[in-house]
């Protein structure tokens, strides 16, 4: 099988010639440049130029030598967005800073920094009024220039036979609407001013429409997998409670996903189709019934050492109703930490309970951090060549 077939294959839930692998198919399955230069440094790889798919998180596109050594099955189109667009920096003493499309101000550590971090909100307070909503200087989501050169990129990615996938230009609505407001704003919006918490969200929703219009129409026909996130799971638990997701977010999220699915579906002939893609941190297990009512195709992460995450449950209960993808190994304390023989063990595990019948594709558990050695790396993809074979 080539990439694409393979992946498509265990999207339908048929167990492909071996386990696809995604490195940097989206911003959230990517590397971080420190340890990209240092896995490159330990492959041969000259890994200049660099090219950030994602500034904020420090996280770049790898080079095609990188990604063809490695066998990775997926091609990723990268929108401009405040996360890859307009980085203006300045110099602020003991950080840099700079402010985006949105208003969000961010900073970065001069010492020891690994990412950006956001530290103002442009509708930061306790209350807000609704006219400070609707008067806020929102971004243009439908710029043509935010896609310009994609179709290009994405055939190139076609004629390899790849899988190709397309990010959205922000992130979630629950999440953007946390920047906007500030993160303990929003959530005592949501239960303590729901009217503007409701406006807030169906202007991201809104927002997001915009964006999807203009760009499935120059790339439906081009692309495999359109890509959504949010993130409602914590390490134990869920940040807001199933009511009130079930009151306030899950509607809307329910209008994207099905929006998503009829505009892709229109871009396509009848014998293809297109799929949804959606990122949620965390322990989301309570959620998972409810994504897959809203046509969600793919799950990620798959946060395994999150309470209520673990894979053999979840493909039991769920595998053979929604794909996931990540869920390749403990990516907070073994890939990391531990030694490679430890990384190889913990992969075997996780693809012992994900990979059976397909529906998985494999991943690192969100992107690969500063601090991985590029042994533990390798660890982890020689792990997936050899247990990861139907």
């Amino acid at each position: 099988m080539n990439s694409r077939e393979r992946i498509l294959a265990t999207l339908e839930h048929r167990e492909p010639d071996r386990v696809p692998f995604d490195l940097a198919g989206m911003h959230c399955t990517s590397i971080h440049i420190k340890a990209y230069r240092a896995l490159c440094a330990y492959l041969g790889v000259n890994p200049e130029p660099i090219h950030f798919l994602d500034v904020i998180q420090q996280v770049v596109v790898p080079k095609q030598e990188l990604l063809e050594k490695l066998h990775v099955d997926t091609r990723g189109l990268y929108p401009l967005c405040s996360h890859n667009w307009k980085i203006e920096v300045t110099d602020a003493g003991d950080y840099y800073e700079h402010t985006d499309e949105w208003g969000f101000t961010h900073h970065f550590p001069k010492e020891n920094g690994f990412w950006w971090c956001q530290t103002r909100s442009p509708l930061n307070g306790m209350c807000i009024e609704t006219e400070a909503i609707t008067n806020h200087r929102w971004p243009h989501a439908c710029l043509p220039e935010r896609i310009k050169g994609l179709r290009t990129l994405a055939r190139r990615y076609q004629t390899e036979g790849k899988v190709v996938m397309l990010k959205s230009f922000c992130a979630g609505l629950f999440e953007m609407c946390q920047r906007i407001r500030g993160m303990e704003n929003f959530l005592c919006d949501l239960m303590m001013d729901r009217d503007n918490a409701a406006l807030l969200l169906d202007k991201i929703l809104e927002l997001k429409k915009q964006f999807w219009i203009m760009a499935l129409e120059d790339l439906g026909d081009v692309v495999d997998i359109v890509v959504e996130v949010d993130d409602y799971g914590t390490q134990e638990s869920q940040l807001i409670s199933h009511g009130i997701f079930g009151a306030l977010i899950a509607p809307r999220l329910y209008d994207l996903i099905r929006f998503l699915k009829t505009t892709l579906a229109q871009k396509k002939t009848p014998t293809e189709k297109g799929y949804v893609f959606f990122h949620s941190c965390g322990n989301i297990r309570p959620f998972l019934p409810d994504f897959i009512a809203m046509g969600m195709d793919i799950i990620n992460p798959v946060h395994i050492n999150a309470s209520g995450m673990n894979p053999y449950q979840l493909k039991a209960d769920f595998g053979h109703q929604i794909t996931f993808w990540g869920g390749s190994v403990d990516a907070q304390k073994i890939l990391p930490y531990g030694s490679p023989t430890m990384v190889k063990e913990n992969v075997k595990h996780n693809l012992t309970a994900l990979m059976p019948g397909g529906g998985y594709v494999f991943a690192s558990i969100h992107n690969i951090q500063a601090d991985v050695p590029p042994s533990n790396i390798m660890a982890m993809w020689e792990a997936l060549q050899e247990y990861g074979r139907y």
